[in-house]
């Protein structure tokens, strides 16, 4: 089966705060996302291999006039208004990042909501131009070459900058509240060829991971508007005007988003063998690049709702779907969204691992996050963890018969040097389950 290329979360947004303002906590705050220590028997942090790392658009320095009324959810630019390169800036997203890096994450993955505000048709990080790009024409080998040159810098700085996600989710229009952009399989696919060019000029060898579909069913059918979903079948079949399979830096490779289609154990099992059965039809790896529980249709034979949930019935959910985009869409790598925020309106842990309070308390649009107060490792962490410190970069699933349902269900995965079988097990019933284990070809 597959091996594995990374587990990770981003720093949208609150990160770029936490790093910045935070210095009591930061240090313990990314030991908990990165490192894979034991202290006194306990692991210190969950070992993610790969982080998501917002290219953002440049909203947060135009402050109110962005349009973005949660200041948290603005985003800083190394881009300057006279179109030059300030790489003093976005302190505290570079803080995370260095701290990944000296806690051993092997994979950063560059991603970008929006084209920098001075390349968009209204000056904005949203758009307001429905479901066609907010990049101007005359700016598509811009916006390439500013994110090149972003992740030349970090290469040459020792940073292993892997991939570049150069849109997010270009099936919804991102009209206000925060960074993004509608795009066509069309302009995606140019923007795509502009970028491949840009990383052979600098001769980095930086692949690019499209899609970031909203969610699965996007990548494999036509759903809504056509210009923008079968996305598998527009970037891969040869022959068609967005067709990109032929660039050098595109390397068989498509990430989605598990929102949406997780309401049911039966329900994302057959969405993920839909998935699973069109990455084969073009031979095409597949990444789950964002999951957090966004959600409204869970079956309420399944989920206890979230009045009445837990912080561990919440990590357990997200563990069944974590289960489904392994071993049944067969997914190399899994990404949390927001790896921290501040839990508004009684979120509890639907949005984050890591919950904050800053110290001027909790409000709405987070007006408070500069100012330095407490964290809290949730459940979704811990769950995350039992995937993402144990499951390396390398490791390749194997087969392991057990009989699973939606309240007990297990994987199993061998290191790349054979000598080490790593099984992953989530019991969500009341009872105790004994494991008995009988081995096939190994010793």
């Amino acid at each position: 089966y597959q091996t594995i290329a990374g587990f990770g979360a981003s720093d949208c947004w609150t990160p770029s705060y936490v790093g910045k303002y935070w210095t009591g906590s930061r240090d313990k705050i990314t030991e908990l996302l990165f490192s894979s220590e034991i202290q006194a028997g306990s692991p210190k942090g969950i070992g993610l291999s790969m982080w998501r790392v917002n290219l953002g658009g440049g909203s947060a320095g135009q402050g109110d006039a962005s349009g973005i009324t949660d200041k948290s959810r603005r985003a800083e630019s190394y881009l300057t208004d006279n179109l030059e390169l300030d790489w003093t800036r976005c302190e505290g997203q570079r803080y995370f990042l260095n701290r990944a890096k000296e806690l051993g994450c092997e994979s950063i993955v560059l991603f970008s909501n929006t084209p920098p505000v001075q390349y968009t048709y209204n000056g904005k990080g949203f758009s307001n131009r429905g479901g066609v790009s907010n990049l101007k024409t005359e700016h598509y080998n811009d916006f390439a070459a500013y994110m090149a040159d972003v992740a030349e810098h970090y290469i040459t700085e020792g940073y292993p900058v892997t991939h570049i996600s150069p849109v997010n989710e270009p099936q919804y229009n991102w009209d206000g509240g925060q960074e993004g952009s509608g795009w066509t399989n069309d302009e995606v696919a140019t923007l795509a060829r502009e970028l491949d060019q840009a990383l052979t000029e600098r001769n980095l060898t930086t692949d690019i991971l499209l899609g970031e579909s909203g969610d699965w069913e996007y990548l494999y059918k036509t759903k809504d508007d056509a210009n923008r979903s079968n996305v598998l079948s527009a970037f891969f079949t040869p022959g068609t005007s967005s067709y990109v399979g032929n660039l050098s830096h595109v390397k068989g490779l498509i990430c989605g988003h598990s929102y949406w289609t997780d309401g049911t154990w039966d329900g994302m099992r057959s969405v993920r063998r839909q998935v699973a059965q069109a990455a084969q039809k073009y031979n095409i790896d597949v990444w789950q690049s964002e999951w957090s529980m966004l959600g409204d249709n869970y079956s309420n034979t399944e989920f206890i709702g979230y009045d009445n949930a837990t912080e561990m019935d919440i990590a357990f959910y997200m563990s069944k779907v974590i289960h489904n985009d392994l071993t049944v869409a067969g997914v190399s790598s899994w990404s949390y969204w927001t790896s921290m925020d501040v839990a508004r309106w009684g979120h509890k842990n639907r949005f984050l691992l890591i919950s904050l309070v800053p110290g001027g308390g909790i409000d709405d649009n987070n007006a408070n996050i500069e100012q330095e107060g407490t964290f809290q490792p949730t459940a979704t962490l811990w769950v995350l963890g039992n995937y993402s410190r144990f499951i390396r970069p390398g490791y390749q699933r194997i087969n392991m018969t057990l009989t699973e349902s939606l309240n007990f269900f297990g994987s199993a995965w061998i290191a790349p040097q054979k000598d080490k079988i790593v099984a992953v097990f989530t019991n969500m019933s009341n009872k105790n389950v004994r494991l008995s284990e009988i081995h096939e070809g190994w010793s």
